[in-house]
Order: C-alpha cells, then structure tokens, then sequence
C-alpha cells in the first residue's frame, strides 16, 4: 500500500461519515464510510446545491462484502437518498484503492 492509499484512507476517516451503499432493488447493501465535500458557493443557486452529490470511498468495505458500485445503485446519506450515475474505481498503480460516487436526487 503507498502513501496515495493512506493519505485516501486517513481522509475519509478524519472528514467521513456513515453511509449506505444498495442495489436499486435493495438486494444487497453495505455500510460504508464516505466524504461527501461540500457544495462550493458557484455550485449555489438560491442556499440550494445545483450541482451532483460526489462522495468518495475507500475500496476495503465494499470489496469485502464483494459489492461493486454500479449507476442506478442507491446511497443513504443520512436523511437524503441519492441515484448514483456514476461510479469509477480510483486506482493506486494496479490496485483499486477506492471509489468516485457521482449520485444525483436527495430525496
């Protein structure tokens, strides 16, 4: 593990939160601890986020439930629900060291 790993992981520990990773069908679910940064003030219109809900995630949790984000998936957040879009593998050299969810909705 290289220090693009650890300083992912110590990231998304120090700022994280509980989140909840699931199939659009709710098949299967994991937990996961994720960093959602906030909206910046040019993604503002009206106090309202305009712009996707982004949340990054380390590869440990959902590669030992051997779960793999896919679009149309679901994320908790909370009170929120998000549809994901996107999901892409961020890699350490050869290694998935952990995911980029794009999500839109908050309902």
């Amino acid at each position: 593990m290289t220090w693009r790993t650890e300083r992912r992981r110590r990231q998304i520990a120090d700022k994280g939160r509980m989140m909840r990773l699931m199939r659009a069908d709710q098949s299967q679910s994991v937990s996961v601890m994720a960093y959602a940064p906030p909206p910046q003030a040019s993604q503002l219109a009206d106090g309202v986020a305009r712009a996707p809900f982004v949340a990054q995630i380390g590869a440990d949790e959902v590669t030992a439930a051997a779960y793999m984000p896919k679009p149309r998936d679901r994320v908790e957040d909370g009170p929120k629900t998000y549809t994901l879009t996107d999901a892409t593998p961020v890699y350490d050299g050869p290694t998935i060291c952990g995911w980029t969810l794009i999500a839109a909705g908050g309902n």
